[in-house]
């Protein structure tokens, strides 16, 4: 009899519990659906066709916005060529420590610092073209880098990691590929599971994700990053043409990290570059709030 007490009181509890827990879903419920109203209502003012997918990586909650879609990449296309540098280099095809020159014929416009420099008198490490590939968006060090693992490579290992869309293919300011329609692309959606892979260590392996990661956040601007506080790290690339504006990132929030990747092409003037830090506000305000709050969605400071 007393055993029979003890399991109906426990059952009761568990319900209380069960309750409680439900309750909470649907409060969660209903501020996820806020957010996800206030970010459409961000896309919708801007002038050209944009998309969005954001990634809770702690729970695998998502927001996502046209993220099918297939867009121009840019620049941020450059993090699928650094990591296919990182797995030729980790199948001992070079090493990063391994030099090259830079020839005249090599340069290539736009972005960068090496188009400015003497020819033939700079040598680099492909390390060092990584680093200027990422931080600076160095186009000459970007089309270096595909002419040492090849296009077919990347696309390859992209293809292998179950990417439909995203693909390289034409090297930096080749102008007439992209009017001939072979232009890098790829998706939001494609473009956030690459960054879930690296934070994850799932692309080849943590160490190879490490490394990525450490360049991905070496200090540069962006627009994610501008519409977050100044002490919260963020491994990204953002990428800009004229009517295209791209960026992929992880933002390294505490206890609640997430990827965001946002597309725009068919822009006008400084649309998706508002849009941007106004999306990233939105998701740092929901993503900072989960972060903190206890189980009732109350703030208080965690025990010392």
């Amino acid at each position: 009899m007393k055993s029979k007490i003890v399991l109906s009181a426990l059952a009761i509890i568990f319900l209380g519990m069960s309750g409680h827990a439900s309750a909470q879903e649907a409060n969660l419920k209903v501020l996820h659906q806020k957010t996800a109203t206030q970010l459409r209502e961000i896309v919708e003012r801007t002038r050209g066709v944009m998309g969005v997918t954001a990634l809770d990586l702690t729970t695998g909650e998502r927001f996502a916005i046209n993220e099918d879609l297939v867009f121009p990449q840019a620049s941020a296309i450059k993090i699928a060529i650094l990591m296919e540098v990182c797995k030729q280099a980790q199948a001992g095809k070079f090493k990063f420590t391994d030099r090259r020159r830079i020839e005249k014929q090599d340069k290539a416009g736009g972005s960068g610092v090496l188009l400015h420099l003497g020819d033939g008198t700079v040598e680099l490490t492909i390390e060092d073209l990584c680093v200027l590939m990422i931080t600076v968006s160095d186009n000459t060090a970007t089309n270096l880098l595909i002419d040492l693992v090849g296009m077919a490579n990347i696309n390859q290992t992209l293809a292998s990691i179950g990417l439909k869309h995203t693909r390289v293919q034409r090297r930096m300011l080749d102008t007439g590929a992209s009017w001939r329609g072979e232009d890098n692309i790829s998706t939001p959606a494609e473009a956030a599971r690459i960054m879930e892979l690296l934070f994850k260590g799932e692309f080849l392996s943590r160490e190879v994700c490490d490394h990525i990661l450490s360049i991905l956040r070496k200090t540069k601007t962006g627009g994610i990053k501008s519409g977050l506080p100044a002490d919260v790290p963020v491994a990204f690339k953002p990428g800009g043409l004229a009517g295209v504006k791209t960026e992929w990132a992880i933002v390294l929030l505490q206890s609640r990290p997430y990827v965001v990747t946002v597309m725009e092409n068919y822009g006008m003037e400084d649309d998706a570059a508002k849009a941007m830090q106004e999306i990233s506000r939105t998701l740092h305000d929901y993503f900072s709030r989960l972060a903190r709050a206890t189980a009732h969605g109350t703030y208080v400071e965690p025990p010392r």
